[in-house]
């Protein structure tokens, strides 16, 4: 079985890159001009893109080799080939010979989306909460059916910027048909993905120690695709519009985006499972202190040059120098504040341990200290079973 699902998974992944590999072969022997790959992004674009399939094809495969019971390993895989195939019709549809191929590859982005459904709706364990979601499951198949239908098979290429005609479509009241099916099932798919997202409070709210940790890794992902999102908003703010901003917006979106299978592969394997605690910990730690320092430095900065009168190069040292002084002692109070809120276990931890600590000092009864110790680990570590071996006294 594992042998199986190793050729299985890994032919997948091997056709997914073969697919991409093409793609930007043709387009780096076929340059755009100057104003076409302006607007297009370049070269970061590519890399960003690159790097957002290949995390999905290579968690994907990693997955479906390791637990080929899991669906979602393959989910992930199917998600990576879509992608691949809706990459290379970006590239394609800049040349003239097959840009109604590239048009037509199109829907193939939100086939990978869709399929990113139904990895919500089984993450962790590959089953669906309940029962009672069934339902949303199979809303959920119907729209992606409905969208690859309708778009495979419409009048006019739906996914084109402006009306383009199918090859392959159908005519007639069938393609009015075909037409209405893609554009509702755009709907059904988007009211589907929010019903899995849902899914997942409903899922942590019931779910055991394990499970949540399994969770928060994907949480934390999707906290950090919503901070490079405002990142971006704030880019685009600073920069102003145009090539250098979409390029920084591609790249910081299709970054943020890859660790979404990064983190569904760290869950399901349960490789570090729980250090999602100290991963959280650290990064809101660090976010409240860049920006205290950020303010203090624009602050001194102002203080010194609008009311000081100071010579700028002598303020912005200054408040360097400042800023520096204080990242050290702010780290570490926010830490400790932050700990007590995101990473409880560790924070009653440490406490437990200096109080224990403590209390060692003045005990003498072996008895006292080992039951002592056997509760602190207990309430700390919370494990299944707990031994301890102590060595005998040597008698002279």
């Amino acid at each position: 079985m594992t042998r199986g699902a190793f050729w299985r998974a890994w032919s997948v992944w091997a056709v997914t890159m073969a697919i991409t590999a093409t793609a930007i072969g043709y387009d780096a022997l076929h340059p755009l001009p100057a104003s076409q790959a302006d607007q297009s992004g370049g070269g970061l674009d590519m890399v960003a893109g690159l790097t957002f399939i290949v995390a999905f094809a290579t968690v994907g495969a990693v997955l479906a080799w390791k637990k080929p019971g899991n669906p979602i390993g393959w989910l992930l895989s199917g998600s990576g080939l879509a992608y691949a195939l809706g990459g290379s019709g970006q590239m394609l549809i800049h040349f003239p010979r097959t840009r109604t191929l590239g048009y037509w590859l199109g829907w193939t982005w939100l086939l990978g989306l869709g399929l990113c459904v139904f990895v919500v709706l089984l993450f962790p364990a590959g089953s669906l909460p309940s029962r009672h979601w069934r339902p949303v499951a199979w809303a959920a198949g119907a729209g992606l059916a409905g969208w690859v239908l309708g778009n495979a098979f419409a009048p006019t290429i739906l996914s084109a910027d402006s009306p383009v005609p199918n090859p392959v479509g159908v005519t007639g009241a069938a393609g009015n048909i075909l037409t209405a099916l893609a554009v509702g099932s755009v709907a059904l798919i988007a009211a589907t993905a929010l019903a899995a997202v849902l899914s997942l409070v409903f899922r942590y709210r019931r779910a055991q120690a394990a499970e949540r940790a399994q969770l928060r890794w994907i949480v934390y992902a999707g906290g950090l695709i919503v901070a490079a999102f405002l990142i971006e908003i704030l880019a685009e703010k600073v920069i102003g519009p145009g090539a250098t901003a979409n390029r920084l917006q591609n790249a910081v979106g299709s970054g943020a985006a890859a660790l979404i299978p990064v983190a569904i592969g760290i869950a399901v394997l349960r490789y570090r499972l729980y250090d999602i605690d100290r991963i959280i910990s650290r990064t809101v730690a660090y976010a409240i202190v860049t920006g205290l320092l950020v303010g203090v430095y624009a602050g001194l900065v102002l203080l010194a040059t609008r009311l000081l009168r100071v010579h700028t190069p002598v303020a912005v040292a200054a408040a360097t120098l400042a800023a520096a002084a204080l990242f050290t002692p702010v780290r570490r109070r926010v830490q400790r504040r932050v700990d007590r809120r995101f990473n409880r276990a560790r924070y009653d931890a440490d406490q437990i341990a200096a109080a224990f600590a403590a209390r060692l000092k003045d005990t003498v009864d072996l008895g006292s200290v080992r039951d002592d110790l056997a509760g602190i680990v207990s309430r700390a570590l919370e494990p299944d079973h707990l031994s301890m071996w102590i060595s005998g006294q040597r008698r002279s």
